[in-house]
């Protein structure tokens, strides 16, 4: 008896010690399954070739090649579209832009913008327990319904639209009727928005150069505060799209010149978040994305990046207007310094992350796939096989499958043969027929040589690709209407 007693005695008196030892157990294990923080850096205007890592010379990206280092590179990653508004909507959302009714630039005067039913990659993160913050380019809507805290964002600060759209030159003086795009005069000055209200005017070059430096700043701020919960980071620089603007501390520093600098101060900021999030601890449980919305608006000369030797830019549906650099960098689970061939695009960020976080998917339509096998090294994996490069309103212009591209007969703006303008001012614009064509991307990335009459087989299998894509979306190209496309978000009046 005595030594029952003394048993139940010494056991009851660790109940309090393993009663503690389950708890810390079980925080330990809370914080090892804590969700990864989310970091998307969305450049303006960033080609292919615009990172020293994809072939950039004249000027040195150390914090972007070390993030390559330490994470996946991607060498046939897509914008949904090469313009600015459409491909952020398809960022955000996962779906092609002209799904969702959004294409081009919305502009000052636009009366339109992002719809109230689209759930963006911030609402779905933010169900997870996530805080969300934006700090840059919007470019989804200017009017206060559709801006960012009414889409899932807790805090942001930065201009709505590009910073192109104002009453200023090139050269930092009044638009005038003889300007290019002289409708410009007309417009206000670019307003800084914090939250849903304009705390500040850029008037001058001089203010936009304060831009990249003011969001990294923000940016960093937000981690610090947020440090102890999951967050979702959205970085969306307004450079490098022209006007180029920079602080003082780059000014000069480039053998490229001003674009140079431009890049070099983007890849400070890189470096700055990515320094933060290790001081702190939090870099080992945060993935980290970096792309661009699109190729480089080449007919500004040498204010515009570089494809990389891919065909065309900005504003096309030919390589070099949608195929843009993007790096991973995901500790744990992105092993360091390998390199995906395989197709992905903008628009499988939010399924991908929606996996990766337990979240349910949209109840409607989105065009993206999970690319997390791709990210977890797995070679076998082929999520994406095809994809559908739509522009202006609703055109079909080509579709990829696997390394095969069919460009169908559309009129496109060329670069070709046209002087580039330099020093920001903007050269003439020179307009092609896009001819039926078949493209190997594998051998002819440049797509300089029509295969076609080489592989009718191929034809015939991307033509089916290319009847269902009109079938679903539609194509003004053929004059057919989708039967799965949704209404832009319009304001309440217009309603």
């Amino acid at each position: 008896m005595k030594n029952n007693y003394l048993f139940r005695t010494g056991f009851s008196s660790m109940l309090p010690l393993i009663f503690m030892a389950l708890i810390l157990f079980s925080c330990t294990r809370q914080e090892d399954i804590r969700l990864p923080n989310v970091v998307i850096i969305f450049i303006d205007d960033m080609g292919y070739g615009d990172i020293g890592s994809f072939g950039a010379t004249e000027y040195a990206t150390p914090h972007l090649d070390r993030l390559a280092s330490e994470g996946m590179r991607f060498t046939n990653f897509y914008a949904a579209q090469a313009v600015c508004s459409a491909s952020r909507a398809a960022l955000l959302t996962g779906c092609y832009p002209n799904r969702i009714g959004i294409s081009g630039a919305l502009g000052p005067n636009a009366r339109v913008g992002i719809h109230d039913d689209e759930e963006t990659i911030a609402e779905l993160l933010k169900n997870k327990g996530y805080a969300t913050g934006v700090f840059g380019k919007w470019h989804l809507g200017h009017h206060v319904q559709f801006l960012p805290l009414q889409h899932g964002f807790d805090e942001y600060l930065g201009l709505p639209y590009s910073n192109d759209m104002w009453p200023v030159y090139y050269d930092g003086g009044a638009i005038s009727d003889s300007s290019i795009n002289p409708h410009r005069r007309n417009y206000p000055v670019l307003p800084l928005i914090e939250g849903n209200e304009k705390i500040e005017e850029i008037r001058t070059l001089d203010d936009q150069a304060k831009l990249t430096t003011l969001y990294t700043e923000r940016a960093v701020d937000f981690i610090r505060r947020h440090q102890g919960e999951p967050f979702f980071l959205y970085l969306p620089h307004t450079m490098v799209h022209v006007p180029l603007g920079v602080s003082e501390k780059f000014k000069g520093k480039s053998e490229q010149g001003l674009f140079g600098d431009v890049v070099m101060e983007v890849d400070w900021s890189v470096g700055q978040v990515i320094n933060t999030l290790k001081e702190l601890g939090l870099d080992k449980n945060t993935l980290v994305l970096f792309t661009s919305d699109n190729g480089p608006w080449l007919n500004y000369g040498n204010h515009a990046g570089s494809t990389g030797g891919l065909r065309e830019g900005k504003g096309t549906s030919f390589e070099g207007g949608q195929r843009v650099p993007c790096i991973v960098r995901w500790p744990g689970v992105t092993e360091a310094g390998t390199i995906s061939n395989k197709m992905a695009s903008t628009i499988d960020i939010l399924p991908t992350l929606a996996e990766i976080t337990g979240s349910p998917l949209p109840d409607h339509i989105i065009d993206g796939v999970s690319i997390l096998p791709l990210l977890r090294g797995d070679e076998t994996a082929n999520p994406r096989d095809h994809f559908y490069y739509y522009y202006q309103r609703n055109s079909l212009e080509a579709v990829r499958k696997d390394h095969w591209k069919l460009v169908l007969p559309h009129t496109h703006r060329t670069y070709e043969g046209v002087l580039p303008g330099n020093d920001g001012f903007p050269g003439p614009y020179a307009w092609k027929e896009a001819e039926y064509a078949l493209y190997d991307l594998r051998r002819d990335p440049g797509e300089r040589y029509d295969v076609k009459d080489l592989y009718p087989e191929i034809v015939a299998e991307l033509e089916t690709l290319v009847e269902k894509a009109r079938q679903d979306l539609g194509d003004d190209l053929t004059e057919r209407t989708g039967k799965n496309v949704r209404e832009i978000g319009r304001l309440e009046d217009d309603e």
